[in-house]
């Protein structure tokens, strides 16, 4: 009886071991399935503009909004104003542009993002130096010319010139354009000494601009044909260093005040100065282009 007692008890010791050991095996695979989710990024920059670029044209990156926000997070990710995604195109032109800003929302159109898009494009799926890409905001075209790209912009719409805002206690005088996103134009005389996160942050959220809001610009003239800006940018909710759609409307809103087209360079807090062309007719704006830079910075993988 004690010899049976005591093999029972072995038995059992031994079911419970083996046990314990499958299930600790599980939790190790489950745990080493997790860490093997990497997701490959590129990162670049057009003029100070930063961007995690990713190729997505088999389809299955799908990415949650708190998967942005930590993927753009400056201290516990990459670090990015935003999340460029290259696509499979819908509509017949070579690809498709998804952009997603830093708070994990999907948006338009991003000048500087496309212009890096243009180039990733090129370097991982083999395009020309002349393509097209679909976006929210319309169709696009890149001519590339080295690390410097030129976007043939959609046509702006809804320009609105002195438009008065009532900010608190004051009274602002802005111009608006919607040059594939919404941006409102500040003229000033002087913007190295603006608070543009604090005046930026009011006017992005106003009434007015409800329920998306706009991205804010400070424009000063520099010359008959040059300014510079600096731009609030919604979906960041800060300060960039450059805004390739604000670029845009920033020079629109400059030719419109003084009548004048061509070509009108503009100087970004980032350093950089990039041209945006464009014809003017009967209070409308066609044929527009921005040209500036789009670098390569990095390449990675990144547990999602």
């Amino acid at each position: 009886m004690l010899f049976r007692a005591t093999a029972s008890l072995l038995i059992s010791t031994l079911r419970l071991r083996t046990a314990a050991r499958y299930r600790i095996a599980a939790e190790d695979s489950r745990h080493y399935s997790k860490v093997d989710v990497m997701l490959r990024f590129t990162k670049m920059n057009g003029a100070g503009n930063d961007f995690v670029m990713i190729d997505n044209r088999n389809g299955d990156v799908r990415l949650a909004r708190e998967q942005i926000v930590r993927i753009c997070d400056r201290h516990r990710g990459v670090g990015a104003d935003g999340i460029l995604l290259l696509e499979k195109s819908t509509n017949g032109s070579d690809f498709r542009m998804r952009y997603y800003n830093a708070d994990g929302g999907e948006a338009e159109m991003c000048g500087n993002g496309a212009r890096c898009f243009a180039r990733f494009a090129k370097k991982t799926a083999g395009a020309r130096d002349k393509i097209s890409f679909e976006t929210p905001a319309g169709l696009i075209g890149a001519q590339l010319h080295g690390e410097l790209v030129t976007l043939q912009m959609s046509e702006p719409t809804d320009l609105q010139m002195n438009v008065r805002l009532q900010i608190e206690n004051e009274e602002a005088v802005v111009h608006y354009i919607n040059s594939g996103v919404p941006h409102v134009v500040v003229p000033v005389s002087r913007i190295d000494v603006l608070d543009v996160r604090g005046k930026g942050e009011k006017m992005r959220r106003h009434k007015l601009f409800a329920p998306k809001g706009a991205n804010v610009n400070f424009l000063e003239k520099r010359g008959p044909k040059k300014i510079a800006i600096r731009t609030y940018e919604r979906g960041v909710e800060d300060e960039t260093l450059a805004c390739g759609t604000g670029v845009v409307a920033s020079a629109l809103i400059f030719g419109a005040m003084q009548n004048v087209s061509g070509t009108v360079g503009v100087l970004v807090r980032g350093g950089s100065e990039l041209t945006v062309g464009f014809d003017r007719g009967g209070g409308q704006f066609r044929n527009v282009t921005l040209t500036g830079p789009a670098e390569f910075v990095f390449e990675g993988t990144i547990e999602i």
